[in-house]
């Protein structure tokens, strides 16, 4: 009897035990990284940035929202929120108070397709279909039916509210201490709702930085921004593959980025330009897979350094 049913059971308890581990610990093992980057014109002062994004709430999330408002902290000179907020209708009051905090400080914002959308019941095998078929989102898929629309608009009028910018298919200018940051962002690629076209051209002479923001880090968006000149590129979207394996990393990245820069900072290149890119893995998990494994929540603190 041991033999046969031994190993079974063990492989069982195993199962039971990761899945233990990646649903009660490590999805609520919340984690700040810190990273530096040298892309500010010679001369110019530090300046640090708080990266949020992907947090997902879902009602009675209470340790999420209590380390969320405590990023407020950090007293960073300025917030950016890369989107997907949302994984509950109901959780706009949620969210707002977790981020009321940090909406003190200036800020900006876009917005994810779960901003927009709630999340459906599927099976996680079908991300790995999908990348095999270079499928994602809307970008080769048919439209979603009977998708349930969230109150992102009670979400953008509170942001708006704060003295967030919009950063929808559009550009905005942050004035911190005397500095003229020029911040372009996309609406969500993962939906097809970037129009590139609206915001090109590159940065501003007017501007004493400029960057690109956008919640999907596809390549067609990366490619645009880079080409234009941006020296730094923030997104989220990917969760850091979130299901991941040890000392290998990341299977998918529910977008055509490669899963080598599914998190963290990397840099891209498109026609003979080089930027900087810095993928969150995010604070959240869709509601219907609330897991994480090897892949902890996360907000990051960037600091924007002079060019070496």
């Amino acid at each position: 009897m041991r033999a046969r049913y031994g190993v079974p059971l063990g492989m069982a308890a195993a199962g039971a035990a990761g899945l233990l581990y990646a649903a009660g610990f490590e999805a609520r093992s919340f984690r700040l990284r810190r990273v530096t980057v040298p892309v500010l014109p010679s001369g110019m002062r530090p300046l640090r940035v708080l990266q949020v994004s992907d947090i997902h709430m879902v009602g009675g999330q209470r340790k999420k929202q209590r380390w969320l408002r405590s990023l407020a902290g950090l007293r960073p000179d300025f917030v950016i929120n890369t989107g997907d907020n949302l994984s509950d209708p109901e959780g706009v009051p949620e969210v707002l108070d977790a981020l009321g905090p940090l909406m003190e400080f200036p800020g900006a914002y876009v917005f994810g397709s779960n901003d927009y959308y709630g999340p459906k019941l599927r099976n996680p095998a079908l991300y790995l279909l999908e990348k095999t078929q270079g499928r994602h989102g809307l970008n080769g898929n048919p439209p979603a039916v009977g998708a349930v629309h969230n109150p992102w608009e009670d979400l953008r009028d509170a942001f708006d509210a704060a003295g967030w910018l919009n950063l929808t298919n559009t550009r905005g200018t942050l004035k911190i201490e005397g500095v003229s940051l020029e911040l372009t962002g996309l609406d969500d690629p993962h939906i097809k709702r970037d129009r590139y076209d609206q915001v090109a051209g590159g940065p501003s002479d007017s501007a004493d930085f400029s960057m690109g923001v956008v919640h999907a880090p596809y390549l067609r968006t990366l490619d645009a921004f880079t080409a234009d000149a941006y020296p730094l590129i923030l997104a989220g979207h990917t969760h850091g593959g979130q299901l991941c394996i040890p000392f290998y990393g990341a299977l998918v990245t529910n977008c055509d980025l490669d899963t080598d820069r599914v998190k963290g900072l990397s840099t891209h290149t498109a026609e003979g330009r080089t930027a900087y890119l810095h993928v969150s893995a995010g604070c959240g998990t869709n509601r219907y897979t609330p897991v994480r494994f090897a892949c902890p929540p996360e907000a990051t603190l960037l600091t924007l350094v002079g060019r070496e």
